[in-house]
């Protein structure tokens, strides 16, 4: 809810502003695009400074700077404009934790395109972006999520690592399921100077987590499974399995399928860690996991964001012990961490 609307009363701003909202997208991605964050964070913060040293005319840097001060990603005083503790900290690109790039993956035309004609999609329960939608063979953006997503990821990265075991621990074979970037195999091997990492993905993206895997100098531990989950000879013996961000572009059938695939492949007692939006049972809260399903009803064929129960009934029947859900630290995501059953 928009602050400042009281629930209770009729109030036309909350439709007013979904109407518009596509400007509030296209207002945020310009002013990334023009770096506008970052040079207020340097000390450019009147208008005519920002147009100076943006390239951009003063009147659409005026009108851009006053509407994102309107929708509290500025604060105005007078001329000047500074940065607010969430810009400052998400935007500026000089913040280790700036979520700017993020924009080039959940704005790209490809994307968009999944909810230009949403009402079809509402009617017919699936993507209108091609057959497959996201879930298309080697689907082209997921080059570009592999490259400028990252940001959304370091925490989860860390927290997955710290659940993997003791860092100086013995030998242990990880395979990373769906590893777009790498960096959630990359984090274990670079706290387990013993991991040997297995990355498995379409081809494309494979080349970007082996590019990271370089830069952080392990590439020596880590290796290449190209192909589809659900085609791909897995192996065997695994003792962790990492499933990132994966299961939600699929109905509860073939995630079931995917994680009796993946209970195969873990050793007696392997452990599968999955990262994951979950909504509470209402499926209205909280925000960002309780709204993920409607992407995935734009991009996917059956996708969906399914709650702790959901995801305890298909790690049952794909023969898991009862999972422990742990909430990654600044993240809207969470940990589902399971081992196979005795019963098994």
């Amino acid at each position: 809810m928009e602050p400042g609307i009281n629930p209770v009363q009729p109030n036309p701003q909350l439709v007013w502003d979904t109407i518009n909202a596509y400007q509030r997208t296209a207002a945020l991605r310009a002013a990334i695009d023009l770096d506008l964050f970052t040079l207020i964070g340097e000390g450019e913060r009147t208008a005519h400074e920002l147009a100076e040293n943006s390239d951009a005319s003063l009147r659409g840097i005026r009108i851009l700077c006053d509407y994102l001060s309107v929708i509290g990603f500025l604060a105005k005083s007078r001329d000047t404009y500074r940065l607010t503790p969430t810009s400052d900290v998400f935007l500026n690109r000089k913040s280790p934790a700036c979520m700017a790039t993020m924009a080039r993956f959940l704005n790209s035309p490809k994307l968009m395109s999944g909810f230009t004609n949403f009402t079809e999609t509402i009617r017919l329960g699936e993507t209108q972006l091609g057959s497959g939608g996201v879930n298309e063979p080697e689907f082209s953006e997921w080059v570009t999520f592999a490259e400028f997503m990252t940001p959304l990821m370091s925490s989860a990265s860390k927290t997955i690592a710290e659940h993997c075991g003791e860092a100086n621990s013995h030998r242990v074979r990880v395979l990373d399921v769906a590893a777009g970037h790498g960096l959630f195999g990359i984090a274990v091997a670079m706290r387990m100077p013993k991991a040997e990492i297995t990355a498995q993905d379409w081809p494309n993206v494979l080349e970007v987590a082996h590019r990271n895997a370089i830069l952080t100098g392990i590439a020596d531990r880590y290796h290449l499974l190209p192909g589809s989950i659900l085609d791909v000879d897995l192996g065997e013996g695994y003792d962790v399995v990492l499933v990132t961000n994966l299961l939600h572009h699929f109905d509860e059938r073939t995630c079931t399928h995917i994680l009796r695939k993946i209970h195969r492949s873990l050793s007696d007692k392997g452990q599968l860690i999955n990262l994951e939006f979950i909504p509470n049972e209402d499926r209205v809260s909280p925000p960002i996991p309780a709204t993920f399903s409607l992407m995935m009803l734009g991009l996917t064929p059956a996708g969906d964001a399914y709650t702790a129960h959901q995801h305890e009934h298909m790690l049952f029947n794909a023969g898991f012990n009862k999972p422990c859900i742990i909430p990654v630290p600044q993240s809207p995501q969470h940990l589902i961490i399971s081992t196979k059953s005795i019963q098994t």
